[in-house]
């Protein structure tokens, strides 16, 4: 395997690669373009180093142990977490009848978060991934704060009326969320009053802007709950806080950046907010039960023509050429819309302000450190989300949400076989897949072998989002897990890691096709 280069060596693997300026230059002289960015992919030297880690002899130069078997299932499993639907009257009434989640980080510490939560106050369900870069402090404010704005903006006026007299009097609130957590998944105590005082001025805005008799739109209540948090970060950000901490935390998750993709499902109706590269992704059970995958969200990234036409018209015509550079925004962010990164949304002026009365550990951020270059007509980012919707129908079986890591190692149509397959216990016996690859007869048979006992331990994970995620890591060329490459890739050290792969959160959900089959007839009848 080639090495990897000196200068790159120690650089996590991020979307949002901070350095200073000056070594944003150097950097540029030294390593020519592609190496250079922040927002760096795998570099080439990188990417060439995985493509020879994946052939069939895989190269010992990752690391120099193998785990055990026992040790990677122990690595696997730390982060999965499982919610089954409750049963009532002895039928699932709800059209999900469960999810299954999985993490696997590579940054250190894990920059992805993930949420689930079922509406109290109305029927639906919120499931989402939030991918943090520049750090994870975004991302984790917006797996504790997001979905309580979205719950609030689906509220009816009244009930909203009755959430301000119970905190006028001093009462308890109703609960609006019901949280699906995993033990790891952590929620900052100290900033819950903040949180909380945010969203009580959020809720009062709406009950002046509805009436009694309004029905919340579900479309519109995404897109507002999105952009108002969004707003609300930066704005705690510019007021700061009286307590250091707090002061510092609202810093931290204001310059860090997070994309999100949130699915809500209400009977046979699935709505998706997307803002960013993460991805949901429907399994479709075809009528000779293989599966196909029906594309739920778009990714913002420069391979969307959209997102390229759009960003280019916000801006003036002499900045065409330099507004998105090297498939990144403004040459440094790889997704084009994000939560946060309000170095790519405030006027020069109020960062330096912001940053001159900040605390000092602030300044020791290598992410507050810089300008972007060209940085003339902010703001470059938006956290709108994109809204998609879509109809269940019974041949919906299960839809993944990830976290761009899982898409960068496997195709959806690849991700859609492996779930299917493990949901229903049948496996499609598609021909060996040996490409341009001079395979001999002894490997032919240990493909075929692996292939048959790949069958017989089909479900040696007991949840689906670890089976996908063992198949991420450890996927060969061939289809097929290659256990050695898999051991290999999961006792990388820290700093290697993250130049060989990304953070990978994934949550799976099941339909339930004979109650969709029969919310879609009651709705026509």
């Amino acid at each position: 395997m080639p090495m990897t280069p000196p200068l790159l060596r120690g650089l996590p693997r991020t979307k949002f690669l901070a350095t200073s300026l000056l070594q944003y230059q150097h950097q540029q002289s030294v390593l020519g373009s592609g190496t250079h960015r922040y927002a760096s992919r795998w570099p080439a030297r990188m990417w060439q180093s995985l493509q020879c880690s994946r052939n069939y002899q895989t190269t010992s130069a990752l690391c120099s142990y193998i785990l055990t078997p026992p040790q990677v299932n122990s690595i696997l499993k730390a982060n999965e977490y499982s919610f089954k639907v409750p049963e009532f009257d002895g039928k699932n009434v709800s059209s999900v009848m469960g999810f299954e989640s999985n993490q696997l980080p590579a940054n250190a510490p894990i920059e992805d978060r993930r949420s689930a939560a079922t509406c109290l106050q109305t029927r639906g369900m919120l499931l989402g991934v939030f991918d943090g870069h520049a750090g994870c402090a975004c991302a984790q404010a917006l797996s504790e704060r997001l979905f309580y704005y979205i719950a609030v903006s689906l509220l009816p006026h009244n009930t909203l009326l009755e959430l301000e007299a119970a905190v006028e009097a001093g009462r308890a609130l109703s609960p609006i969320l019901q949280w699906h957590k995993h033990p790891n998944d952590y929620f900052s105590r100290e900033a819950q009053t903040l949180y909380f005082n945010s969203l009580r001025t959020y809720w009062q805005e709406l009950i002046d802007l509805t009436s009694p008799d309004e029905v919340p739109d579900t479309r519109e209540a995404l897109l507002n709950a999105f952009k108002r948090l969004d707003s609300d970060i930066s704005l705690e950000a510019q007021v700061g806080d009286p307590n250091a901490f707090l002061h510092y935390w609202v810093l931290r998750v204001a310059f860090s950046g997070a994309t999100a993709c949130v699915a809500h499902v209400d009977g046979s109706d699935l709505f998706i907010a997307n803002s960013g590269d993460a991805r949901a992704v429907l399994g479709v059970q075809e009528e000779d039960g293989s599966f196909t995958a029906h594309t739920l969200s778009n990714d913002h990234s420069a391979q969307n023509e959209d997102e390229v036409a759009r960003i280019r018209d916000e801006h003036p015509p002499s900045e065409r050429k330099t507004v998105i550079r090297q498939d990144r925004l403004l040459g440094l962010l790889m997704p084009f819309r994000a939560f946060g990164d309000v170095k790519f949304k405030w006027s020069i002026e109020l960062q330096k302000r912001v940053l001159e009365s900040g605390p000092d550990q602030l300044h020791e951020n290598e992410h507050t450190k810089f300008i972007p270059p060209n940085y003339h007509t902010p703001p470059y980012l938006t956290a709108e989300p994109e809204i998609t919707y879509h109809k269940l129908r019974p041949q919906d079986r299960f839809m993944v949400i990830g976290s761009d890591g899982l898409w960068e190692t496997l195709h959806r149509q690849e991700v859609v076989r492996i779930v299917g397959e493990y949901l229903t216990g049948v496996h499609q016996r598609q021909p060996l897949k040996v490409g341009g690859y001079r395979v001999t007869l002894g490997q032919m048979q240990g493909l075929l072998e692996e292939r048959k006992a790949r069958v017989s331990s089909a479900f040696e994970d007991q949840n689906s989002a670890t089976h996908l995620m063992r198949h991420a890591v450890g996927n060969n060329e061939f289809g097929t897990i290659d256990h050695e490459r898999l051991s290999k890739m999961l006792s990388l050290p820290e700093e290697l890691a993250r130049m060989y792969r990304d953070d990978i959160t994934i949550i799976i959900t099941q339909f339930n096709p004979h109650v969709i089959g029969a919310q879609r007839q009651d709705g026509e009848s």
